[in-house]
């Protein structure tokens, strides 16, 4: 008889950081890359708001893959549809884990936090939020939605400010699928925001400036 089984087991899970967080600090940010990108690389299209005041924070999907064949360039994903409920739990947790070692001690009333997911790491996000509740200021959600697998009835998400971004040339959300998804957020008493730009499925450094 075929059996599945399941451990947990210690993992060294990696993640970037851009600038410091000081006396100084009024905005962290944290940030999560899409399909087949790396924390390292993702994190550089931020950069266009580092300053004294700002502390970015870029969790790496735990999955790595080579992008083209059997080598080569290295690409991450968050999870597959294989053990999907499992990986679900085990990145919330890698997330949490590095909230906590990043944000230890600090009163986080005064500060700002904004949480950004792109593409995949758009559902990433807002999943670890459904599980941990942690009071943010924004919630951006560049060139996705909001999954469907989350319970959004709750005072936790009434609160939250959302705003989901995307580029008008954007071959992931067109027209008929941005629709249904405001359709669908809508059933879901979400509060949410539009904001498309001149561009693809990528991050522009200008949309970047104005959410600053």
């Amino acid at each position: 008889m075929l059996k599945s089984g399941n451990i947990i087991v210690n993992k060294r899970a990696r993640y970037y950081t851009l600038g410091s967080f000081t006396n100084k600090t009024k905005t962290v940010w944290f940030i999560f890359h899409g399909y087949g990108q790396l924390a390292k690389d993702f994190i550089k299209n931020f950069s266009v708001l580092k300053n004294n005041r700002t502390f970015i924070v870029a969790p790496e999907a735990l999955n790595k893959f080579y992008l083209h064949g059997f080598s080569g360039k290295i690409g991450a994903t968050w999870l597959t549809k294989e053990n999907r409920e499992n990986e679900i739990i085990d990145y919330t947790n890698f997330i949490e884990s590095i909230f906590k070692k990043e944000l230890n001690n600090i009163d986080l009333n005064k500060i700002k936090i904004n949480v950004l997911g792109f593409s995949q790491g758009a559902h990433t996000c807002v999943r670890w939020l459904d599980r941990f509740n942690h009071k943010i200021h924004n919630l951006f959600l560049w060139g996705a939605s909001f999954p469907h697998d989350c319970n959004y009835n709750s005072n936790y998400w009434a609160s939250i400010n959302a705003q989901i971004i995307f580029g008008k040339d954007d071959r992931f959300l067109n027209k008929e699928i941005i629709k249904k998804e405001k359709k669908y957020l809508e059933s879901q008493n979400i509060n949410f925001g539009f904001l498309n730009f001149e561009g693809k499925h990528e991050i522009s450094n200008e949309v970047l400036l104005k959410l600053n």
